[in-house]
């Protein structure tokens, strides 16, 4: 792709290790509820279960990896967090025999794996401060590509062997701590000094508390990203069982995920133009984002065909190829020294919505169909974007509030 070309080497050596990273991780995550169901022979509220109490860990995972970001130093943290990983996957055969324990390793999964997610989006936006909004979106779509290639090699593998794709998973993730180990040590973790700007350097010794007092950073972007992943689970567990109870072919739920990662890819012409004329600045992109969510869940309320599915996919991913660079870019831009914390903090807030959305969309399916399913997710957009606008217009007021704050303390 020639539009790597004006990257550096390290850059592009980046780019490929995390790409094989995202294989292995998607090889797995497909097949957990899979594996519990037909392997262990367990319910699938027990498979349920195991969902959620990964997602918890990585809750935890979040908050605790932003929070250690500069007590323990930049590769401490990212390579112990992906050792640390490796090995609680290579544990997973032995684990298995023990439904327990079983549960628990899949807590340390979900620590681990997300223990190192706001450590490396802190490590892009400081080392590569001046491409850091272009990085968030290249990273981006790499990682669904490898997303793409995990999830379809998942099957294959479920066939032959579930703890073969957990053992793989457990070797990308090792190759990757050994790979941060090198390179950290070759390219550093920050920038040079004449583009660093010191104005709105938060220093190391602020208390998270004191932090966390700083609401217009991290706050209402967090709480319109919990929305957003509230109303996204209408996929999982509203469009799902919908193709079910329609009679419809597995494959075509399949295929609206395939439509999803290659839009990812594809539609990032659109995305720069929308860009372009609507949307420049990171608040107005979130905003934006969460008008396109809005108008995928109408079309699947107002058209419950799979013409209507297929709309609301391209209209749902357009939304999500705006929020996903835009909000570490926000927070890098907005918090330099602290952009750590409130990575951890914005994405352990919105992960909530990861946990619980699938409560309440089963919860209305099985009362009532699709329908009251779009009607939330309707809402829970809605909702996103007011606190999206909320977001932008106390930052255009908090901005000069934090300049003098870091000021002061520097």
């Amino acid at each position: 792709m020639k539009f790597l070309d004006a990257y550096p080497k390290e850059v592009k050596v980046f780019l490929i290790a995390s790409l094989i990273n995202a294989i292995g991780s998607a090889i797995m995550w497909p097949l957990v509820t899979m594996y519990v169901f037909d392997e262990l022979g367990r319910s699938m509220k027990d498979a349920g279960l195991v969902i959620v109490i990964q997602s918890i860990g990585g809750i935890a995972g979040q908050l605790l990896g932003g929070s250690l970001y500069h007590k323990i130093g930049v590769n401490k943290l990212i390579v112990g967090a992906l050792a640390m990983n490796a090995l609680a996957l290579f544990t997973l055969p032995a684990a298995s025999t023990n439904w327990n324990l079983f549960m628990a390793m899949m807590g340390l999964v979900g620590l681990f794996n997300s223990l190192s997610l706001p450590a490396i989006q802190a490590f892009i936006g400081f080392r590569f401060r001046e491409q850091r909004g272009e990085l968030f979106n290249v990273i981006y779509v790499a990682n669904n590509i490898g997303v793409a290639i995990g999830t379809a090699l998942s099957g294959f593998l479920a066939d032959f062997s579930y703890m073969l794709s957990f053992v793989l998973n457990g070797v990308s993730s090792a190759v990757f701590a050994v790979f941060f180990f090198v390179y950290l040590r070759k390219v550093g973790t920050e920038p040079s000094s004449e583009t660093m700007d010191h104005r709105r350097v938060q220093p190391r010794t602020d208390s998270n508390w004191r932090l966390m007092g700083h609401a217009h950073i991290y706050l209402y972007m967090a709480i319109g990203s919990l929305f957003l992943l509230i109303g996204n689970s209408i996929w999982n567990t509203g469009v799902s069982p919908f193709i079910i109870s329609e009679g419809w072919s597995k494959s075509i739920y399949g295929f609206l995920w395939t439509l999803n990662g290659v839009l990812i890819f594809v539609a990032q012409p659109l995305v720069s133009l929308i860009k372009r004329w609507f949307a420049s600045t990171t608040t107005a992109q979130m905003t934006a984002s969460a008008v396109f969510y809005f108008s995928g869940y109408v079309v699947i309320l107002l058209l419950p065909s799979y013409p209507g599915l297929l709309l609301a996919m391209l209209l749902t991913t357009l939304g999500e190829m705006l929020i996903s660079p835009a909000m570490p870019s926000f927070i890098s831009e907005h918090a330099d020294r602290s952009a750590p914390f409130y990575l951890g903090l914005t994405g352990g807030i919105g992960a909530v919505g990861r946990v619980i959305g699938p409560f309440f969309m089963g919860s209305l399916f099985d009362s009532g169909g699709l329908a009251p399913t779009a009607w939330l997710a309707c809402a829970m957009a809605v909702l996103s974007i007011g606190s999206f606008v909320l977001h932008a217009f106390v930052n255009r007021r908090g901005r000069k509030a934090w300049t003098n704050s870091t000021e002061q303390s520097a």
